[in-house]
């Protein structure tokens, strides 16, 4: 959400968005097969309709980004960013970081479509930003979290991240988010 903090007066004065551009209809959900192979794979501005597109199936609670920060995310020299994608190469997954000024690694978001989940893509996802982060001398990353995603919150911890902070009305729709850290050292 600190990203949309920092460019959200951008948006305000941009004129509306084309139709193009506005939310996609859902696609229908396949249930992938048992023994199901994927990469984890770069994530770069080629993918970002089909990105953002993932994003609007993984997070239906208004939380999603607009097309344009994805845009923002995957242009910044900062980015840290990978997708986790089927054998046919169909994008399942991805996680974007960003190096921050103070060389902190900041995990920005995270999405895994539902029918994909339980598979250890965001764990797989996560160890592969962390590499990133270190290629780029980071050693301290953080992220946020929903406070009720227990789920996310688990997958965290067992990677090492701790709560340091909770963060009372956090996102948009007045839910408390979770400051999670870890040291890369």
């Amino acid at each position: 959400m600190a990203v949309l903090k920092k460019i959200r007066t951008r948006w305000w004065t941009q004129p509306a968005q084309p139709e193009s551009y506005l939310r996609p209809k859902p696609e229908p959900a396949l249930v992938p097969s048992v023994g199901t192979r994927y990469d984890v794979r770069p994530l770069t501005i080629s993918q970002l309709d089909e990105c953002w597109h993932l994003d609007q199936r993984c997070f239906v609670d208004g939380e999603a980004y607009s097309r344009e920060t994805f845009e923002y995310l995957l242009t910044a020299p900062e980015s840290v960013s990978y997708r986790a994608v089927t054998s046919g190469g169909v994008m399942v997954g991805f996680v974007i970081g960003l190096v921050e000024p103070d060389h902190t690694g900041h995990v920005t978001t995270v999405g895994v479509t539902p029918e994909h989940r339980r598979r250890h893509l965001g764990k797989r996802l996560m160890l592969q930003v962390e590499e990133g982060f270190r290629r780029r001398n980071v050693r301290l990353v953080r992220l946020e979290v929903r406070s009720l995603n227990t789920a996310a919150q688990k997958v965290y911890e067992n990677l090492g991240y701790a709560v340091t902070q909770r963060l009372p009305k956090y996102y948009s729709n007045g839910g408390d988010g979770l400051l999670m850290l870890k040291s890369l050292d």
